[in-house]
């Protein structure tokens, strides 16, 4: 029997960065619970049975009114936002950007803060804004613990004791805190109208990383283990659901209880 607190069967989401790691959980968990799911995306891929994919930078306002007109003409109007978007310097990043944080590039800085906080303020703005005007909706807005804590610069250790320089950058975790205050800016400009607006901050996940980091992120973590992909569903059905009718402007805390000490 399906708890009706949950029941998600006819709604439409909208899923930004659906094709990476964790969007593609989103995208495939909502469908799977009878959602009509937009997949917004710079790139072009394979997404699951009934989503619908449209190639949108999220940076560009033109191109995310394009595909929501779209979607509207498709399905109407959103119920579900996920701001899932966004960009973190890979572990083979060039080495100038995980380098000393004197020497950190601006535009390596502009480039996360585009898409992670700008893209997400504009789909905000016009998913967000279309929700709204109807009186109803739930945005969930992505972020990491690295947005409510510093980065821990040993859990890279091991890479400076084999003469590599690699730090953690700043940008990403600049661009996740701002994520987080534009809920609280958000939650209550919109929470007459209806439109709940709340932070999923995010653990560490899981991607084959090299061995040596798992081990440092075991250690640090008390559940001793890096976040699987598909754990983060479940407070994404949560908040988009009628169970979290009563909350917004939270910030639900997915580590692992990385942040408890």
């Amino acid at each position: 029997m399906n708890d009706p607190l949950f029941d998600l069967e006819g709604r439409i989401a909208v899923v930004t960065g659906g094709l990476g790691q964790l969007g593609q959980v989103y995208l495939a968990g909502l469908a799977e619970r009878g959602m009509r799911v937009a997949c917004f995306d710079v790139a072009a891929g394979k997404v699951p049975d009934g989503v619908l994919a449209f190639e949108v930078d999220v940076t560009d306002r033109a191109s995310i009114e394009a595909a929501l007109v779209s979607v509207v003409a498709e399905w109407g109007v959103p119920h579900v936002l996920v701001n899932n978007a966004a960009l973190d310097s890979p572990p083979d990043a060039p080495a100038e950007e995980v380098g000393p944080f004197e020497d950190y590039p601006e535009s390596s800085f502009d480039d996360v803060m585009d898409v992670n906080v700008k893209g997400t303020l504009l789909c905000c703005q016009t998913v967000g804004g279309a929700m709204a005007r109807e009186g109803r909706g739930s945005i969930v807005n992505v972020s990491s613990v690295y947005g409510l804590l510093s980065p821990i610069q040993d859990l890279y250790a091991f890479r400076r004791e084999r003469g590599e320089t690699f730090y953690k950058p700043v940008a990403y975790s600049v661009s996740k805190s701002a994520v987080l205050n534009l809920t609280h800016y958000l939650a209550p400009y919109w929470a007459k109208a209806g439109l709940r607006v709340n932070t999923l901050t995010l653990a560490g996940v899981w991607n084959e990383q090299q061995q040596e980091f798992l081990d440092a992120f075991a250690e640090r973590s008390p559940m001793g283990r890096m976040l699987d992909a598909r754990e983060a569903l479940g407070a994404v059905v949560f908040l988009a659901s009628d169970a979290a009718s009563y909350v917004t402007g939270s910030n639900v805390v997915v580590d692992g209880g990385w942040s408890a000490w």
